[in-house]
């Protein structure tokens, strides 16, 4: 059998303990992530879900929508964004029961249908492109999209804007767009069915990964649990595997 960190071995304790006595109920973690997250936490939740003894259910969509259906109530025990900005957003509206912790990195990159059929060399080239697929300025990928943009001087019109990273690149892969801003997750993701153009200042210009315990959470402790398990060399294993970049002092 495989040896058990200490800090897992309590964490099978705590959910035995708190979940016991009530089997009846639905006692699945629910786990609000951006949609970035989507491919590695499902591997991350099985490694916690082994570990633990705890059930994990993944809601993932766009940082900002995520945010918008926990203002309207929907129910949820951790909330994992794509930046920062989007959980201050859920911090001002008194979402979180515990200050964030930053996770993981991730940069943007270009992606073309394959062959790069435009001939993109850089970032300026995407001025010259009939459609580009972008996220929406006000999901974490579209912020880190502009930033990059103005950065190197470059206007796009018409821009197809998207809710979430996997949609842009859905896009690119259908052919429906000459070329999209994605992060380098997503890229990676896609394999041969996209190109992949790096973008100059992106890797020093990364969206920071925060995760924390939601206010409303069903199972606090047990959600406080999976936060912890992000920042372990397991989860961290995996991100890295994924494509993020690993947060200094992890």
């Amino acid at each position: 059998m495989k040896g058990r960190s200490p800090l897992l071995i309590s964490a099978a304790a705590v959910s035995a303990a708190l979940l016991g006595g009530c089997a009846e109920q639905d006692n699945t973690l629910t786990v609000f992530a951006a949609a970035s997250l989507h491919e590695p936490f499902q591997q991350i939740g099985e490694g916690f879900s082994e570990e633990t003894g705890i059930e994990v259910a993944f809601n993932t969509a766009g940082s900002s929508g995520l945010v918008d259906q926990l203002e309207n109530g929907a129910p949820g025990d951790v909330l994992a964004t794509a930046d920062e900005t989007s959980m201050n957003r859920a911090e001002r509206a008194g979402l979180l029961a515990k200050a964030p912790v930053v996770f993981a990195q991730n940069y943007m990159v270009i992606v073309t249908p394959d062959g790069n059929p435009a001939g993109i060399g850089d970032i300026a080239d995407l001025a010259e492109l009939t459609t580009v697929s972008l996220c929406a300025p006000q999901v974490p990928c579209g912020a880190a999209a502009s930033r990059l943009l103005a950065d190197g001087g470059v206007e796009l019109s018409p821009a197809a804007e998207e809710l979430s990273v996997t949609d842009v690149l859905g896009r690119v892969r259908a052919g429906e767009a000459d070329a999209g801003l994605v992060y380098t997750t997503s890229a990676q993701q896609a394999g041969d069915d996209v190109e992949v153009i790096t973008i100059d200042g992106a890797v020093a210009d990364p969206n920071s990964y925060p995760a924390t315990v939601l206010e409303a959470a069903r199972y606090p402790e047990e959600a406080q649990l999976f936060v912890e398990y992000l920042l372990s060399a397991e989860a961290q294993q995996v991100l890295a595997d994924a494509g993020f970049s690993r947060v200094e002092g992890l």
